[in-house]
């Protein structure tokens, strides 16, 4: 299984209705594209309190690295991914990806 993760910095002015609407857009792409696990999304709520501005985010379990390239090339993801750098403090540099092989 590749678990990828995506931890975003929004813009100050991006609603929390705005942010609803993008993971909800992803979570219509998990129907689209085969070997989709299963995804996570939401604001972070850790006690800790170091999320260092990267306040939202998501995960998304594959089946496999063929899985996750489907997901990346499927158009609706560009989309996605487009409309999240433009909504991400300083564009790309605002978001992080990590992508890992889970091992059970």
């Amino acid at each position: 299984m590749i678990r990828h993760i995506v931890l975003i910095k929004f813009k100050p002015d991006v609603s929390e209705d705005t942010i609803s609407g993008l993971f909800a857009e992803l979570r219509d792409i998990e129907k689209q594209v085969s070997g989709i696990r299963d995804i996570t999304s939401g604001r972070s709520e850790s006690p800790e309190k170091i999320e260092r501005g990267y306040m939202h985010g998501f995960v998304v379990d594959f089946e496999d690295w063929d899985a996750l390239e489907r997901y990346q090339t499927h158009p609706d993801h560009k989309a996605l991914g487009g409309k999240l750098v433009d909504n991400a403090i300083g564009g790309l540099d605002g978001i992080l990806v990590l992508d890992i092989p889970v091992v059970a």
